[in-house]
């Protein structure tokens, strides 16, 4: 054999880079690593005596030492063996023949079959992606003040995991600001710090609920709730959404009782109906009757731009079952990932040992740092420029589909959020429109993706248009691009 072809032919096709440390590899590892190669590919047989570390060397050019390390860690890996007639290529079964034909690809669980992010989310800068907020009005030199401050004043004692509930500094901060904007009955005890709102869906699921228990999710509504409930096993059931928000029915309850109940009530996603107060109390009242739990979904309840927001689910009446999730990833930005829960006392104390088995911990910065930005007033600020940037960009989309898209689209969902919501009343359907607007560079995200296969009626044949991260006057150019989409889906 050839050695020095061999090792040539791998030297070309190997990867290029460095070693660990910077340097390149050495000639005894070069060596181990093709001859290694090149039994794995069968390109050397099993059973095949392998050169003289003498003649091997003498014919690589290389110091004979090198080459007793390359055989002597093929060795100690089990790739030859060492006998009185030489090195010899163990037979350890790695090159037989396959003896049936190529296996289909591996099947998942049934909990997670069919589970996949919906299309258009590769870059948070393309314009319409819902749940993006204003990127560029961040105020990026104040947040990393605070992370360089963060880092000043973290030690060895603070390099560990941290506690399970998160940073005591942060989840104070939340409480007191939970208290006062959205009259969340809660103490810094209550407070759970996660890694975002996916995450909180996540221990709800599990913690909350069983194998087989049901699960109320709103239909149409957030495709992260239902992932994380189907991926816990749960019983999806979808609950119906009128203009007063979640709508069961009487016999909802009588058939079909739940262990969970997802709301998002102060703008429901993606439809944009505020739960009105009557039925808000009643689901609470329900809930207690039959051991449900209510998981709020809180998002975007911050940008409120006509009438006075409702207060939380939550606070409404004294130890409502009720868990309480929000996220700083639509308030600052969403490559934070971090998010809060606030649970009922009682709930806290048997809550935490599950928590602290099935919750990555850590991120001492970074909850370090935001907790100096909720506390120095940064937080609340950005709130405010924020409230006035989304409600220009909102009027100016709905006067553009107005303008453009009149008779075309019929909008909903605009009291509040970084989202509306519309219904294509063109021939076309939605899922054709959002590939076509793809490729031209936006995601118009399909309405009827939103809810429950099999559920699916002509009224949620529609688009969902985020407009938090696209400037007022880029509105009207990209509607009439949307319109010109439309147009030729329509045709």
């Amino acid at each position: 054999m050839d050695y020095g072809v061999l090792l040539s032919n791998y030297e070309r096709t190997a990867p290029r880079g460095k070693a660990e440390g910077g340097a390149r590899p050495s000639q005894q590892h070069r060596l181990y690593a093709c001859l290694r190669t090149a039994i794995l590919s069968g390109q050397i047989e099993e059973g095949t005596r392998l050169a003289s570390s003498r003649s091997l060397a003498e014919e690589l050019g290389m110091a004979r030492n090198s080459v007793l390390y390359a055989y002597e860690q093929l060795a100690a890996e089990g790739f030859v063996l060492s006998r009185r007639q030489g090195t010899v290529v163990a037979r350890v079964g790695l090159q037989q023949a396959p003896t049936q034909a190529p296996e289909a690809p591996p099947a998942l669980s049934h909990r997670v079959a069919g589970l996949a992010r919906p299309s258009g989310e590769m870059s948070d800068l393309l314009p319409f992606l819902p749940g993006t907020p204003a990127l560029d009005a961040f105020p990026l030199a104040q947040w990393r003040r605070c992370m360089e401050r963060a880092w000043r004043h973290i030690g060895p004692a603070q390099m560990g995991y941290g506690q399970v509930e998160g940073n005591v500094a942060l989840r104070q901060a939340v409480a007191e600001y939970l208290r006062v904007s959205r009259g969340v009955r809660c103490e810094a005890a209550q407070v759970f710090i996660t890694d975002g709102t996916q995450n909180s869906l996540d221990l709800c699921a599990r913690a909350l609920a069983d194998a087989g228990d049901i699960a109320w999710i709103e239909n149409p509504g957030y495709y992260g709730a239902r992932a994380s409930m189907q991926a816990a096993d749960l019983r999806l059931v979808p609950i119906g959404i009128d203009a007063d928000g979640l709508a069961p029915r009487p016999e909802d309850w009588r058939d079909t009782p739940p262990k969970l109940i997802y709301i998002t009530p102060s703008h429901q996603y993606p439809l944009g109906s505020v739960m009105s107060l009557e039925r808000r109390l009643a689901l609470i009242q329900q809930a207690r009757a039959v051991g449900a739990w209510i998981i709020e979904d809180d998002y975007d309840s911050e940008f409120r731009h006509s009438g006075a927001p409702l207060s939380a689910v939550q606070g409404l009446t004294a130890d409502a079952p009720v868990v309480y999730l929000g996220t700083f990833s639509k308030m600052l930005f969403p490559a934070l990932r971090l998010g809060y829960m606030v649970v009922p006392p009682a709930l806290a104390t048997v809550l935490r040992p599950a928590a602290g088995a099935l919750m990555l911990r850590g991120r001492v910065a970074d909850q370090l740092a935001l907790a100096e930005f909720i506390e120095a007033g940064h937080f609340t600020r950005h709130l405010r420029r924020m409230r006035r940037l989304y409600g220009e960009r909102r009027d100016a989309l709905q006067a553009a589909l107005e303008r453009h898209l009149h008779g075309v689209v019929t909008v909903s969902g605009g009291a509040g959020g970084m989202h509306l919501s519309t219904r294509l009343d063109a021939p076309a359907r939605d899922l054709d429109v959002s590939v076509a607007a793809r490729a031209q560079g936006m995601v118009l995200r399909p309405l009827s993706r939103f809810c429950l296969p099999g559920t699916l009626t002509p009224q949620y044949n529609g688009l969902v248009l985020g407009y938090g991260n696209v400037p007022a006057e880029a509105m009207d150019g990209l509607v009439l691009q949307m319109q010109r989409v439309i147009e030729a889906v329509a045709a």
